[in-house]
């Protein structure tokens, strides 16, 4: 990670989310906004590795930004940094294309290692959040709960490499097929389980048990 963005509008947290980002990353830049207008601003002509996004903003929600940068830097991992811990406010932050969601009341050292899970392809969630979508799930409440029944064995096997992290051309190249196909295949299980993001794929592959569900 060489560049961040911190969308954040109360300054003491902008502050140590910032030293935050400078620990787990030694050598980062990071720019900070404290409300969208600037943060649309600042992302013109600068697209970062990982963007901090606070949803409550004084002009508007951040999944507005995380909307945007999912589309114009899908490379950019965007991680929700939150207070906001209700259904309300999470899927859409991850159906809009947010890679984790860390609530910001955690301890300081849950906060870093979230972030550290990044470089090793795992979504950073906060427990409570993990196990809250996992009772989601657990609990058969959403509408494509069963979508695992619709999947392929090869399906399957991309979901599995795909929630452990593995990038499309490891993902490819373990399987021995094509970086074309197997890009086919994540957007067949994503439309499948009506998902769009791998947050969301690792979250339905535990709860398909396919991998560890101690997220």
């Amino acid at each position: 990670m060489k560049t961040a963005l911190v969308l954040e509008d109360v300054a003491a947290a902008s502050q140590w989310l910032t030293q935050m980002l400078a620990e787990v990353f030694p050598g980062i830049e990071v720019r900070t906004a404290a409300t969208l207008a600037q943060a649309r601003r600042l992302t013109r002509g600068f697209k970062p590795d990982i963007a901090l996004v606070d949803l409550g903003l004084p002009d508007g929600s951040g999944v507005e930004l995380i909307e945007r940068l999912a589309r114009e830097a899908p490379d950019c991992q965007c991680i929700v940094t939150t207070l906001f811990a209700d259904d309300q406010h999470l899927f859409p932050a991850l159906r809009a294309g947010a890679r984790g969601y860390l609530l910001k009341d955690q301890p300081r050292e849950h906060l870093q290692d979230g972030l550290r899970r990044i470089v090793a392809g795992e979504p950073p969630l906060s427990p409570a959040i993990a196990q809250r979508l996992l009772r989601v799930f657990q609990a058969g409440t959403r509408p494509n709960a069963s979508a695992d029944e619709k999947l392929s064995a090869r399906e399957t096997e991309v979901l599995t490499l795909l929630a452990k992290g593995l990038p499309l051309a490891e993902l490819a190249e373990k399987l021995g097929i094509t970086r074309n196909t197997s890009a086919s295949h994540v957007k067949a299980i994503y439309r499948k389980l009506n998902i769009s993001t791998r947050a969301e794929a690792a979250l339905e592959a535990a709860r398909m048990g396919l991998v560890n569900t101690q997220i």
